[in-house]
């Protein structure tokens, strides 16, 4: 029981750490939502690696965790490796034991036209879909007003960049504000964003951008990968393999 909770843990930390990027507006299961990729403007399309930071409002870090990030035309893919998040709040061994399993490696997959979002783990060749939510599906075809405040001129990983306040107002007229840095040789790409909320502030950084566009086939639940109903039950599934692994040892 105790492995299991610890497991529970990580995976809803790192599941938690996709919806941490997106503290501004409420975020959908995947994590992502429709405001924030409208920070990427006319940039449709690209890859990237990206470290995302977790700190409090004495800006001290509480988690970090690295990805690889895609877009295409409004279809976002994450990919986290769980073993290296470090977090202070991490049961000990626990990321050992969530690689033991297969679980360490995810892949999240949200597509806005499929009003889905499929969270996918390719050591056991199995994912989970959910829906996304009606309002983010919505969101995703509506334009945000957007309005810059340039707040200076910073340098970003050898990158010169436009350090802007961004200001998102929906249709509803609900602001969200977002720290931007657009580095001016990378066709003005947000190298750079700072979210805050209720105490939390939340960093993204990317490196090695590549705008030539992913492939489509990237976007979609693998073949021959088998669907399971929920996360839990693709957990219950790869426990019963472990433990059935360690029995025959």
């Amino acid at each position: 029981m105790k492995l299991k909770t610890s497991l529970t843990a990580v995976i809803a930390m790192g599941l938690a750490g996709l919806i941490g990027l997106a503290q501004m507006p409420a975020a959908g299961p995947g994590g992502w939502n429709a405001a924030m990729t409208k920070l990427f403007g006319d940039v449709k399309s690209f890859s990237a690696k990206a470290d995302m930071r977790v700190l409090d409002n004495a800006d001290k870090e509480s988690m970090s965790m690295g990805m690889t990030f895609a877009l295409l035309d409004g279809m976002v893919r994450m990919e986290i490796d769980l073993a290296q998040m470090k977090s202070a709040a991490l049961p000990p061994n626990a990321t050992a034991s969530l690689k033991q399993m297969g679980m360490d490696r995810l892949t999240t997959l949200v597509l806005p036209e499929k009003k889905a979002v499929y969270v996918i783990y390719p050591t056991l060749q199995a994912y989970v879909e959910m829906p996304l939510p009606e309002e983010e599906a919505a969101a995703a075809k509506k334009d945000f007003k957007i309005s810059k405040t340039e707040l200076g001129k910073e340098t970003i990983d050898g990158h010169a960049c436009v350090k802007n306040k961004v200001l998102l107002t929906d249709d509803k007229g609900e602001k969200h504000e977002v720290l931007v840095w657009e580095a001016a040789d990378l066709k003005s790409f947000p190298l750079q964003m700072r979210m805050s909320d209720r105490g939390t502030n939340v960093v993204i950084r990317y490196k090695d951008v590549q705008f030539a566009r992913p492939d489509a086939k990237q976007f979609e639940a693998p073949a021959g990968y088998t669907k399971h109903a929920d996360v839990m039950q693709l957990m219950q599934v790869a426990m019963q393999k472990m433990m059935n692994g360690a029995g025959k040892k």
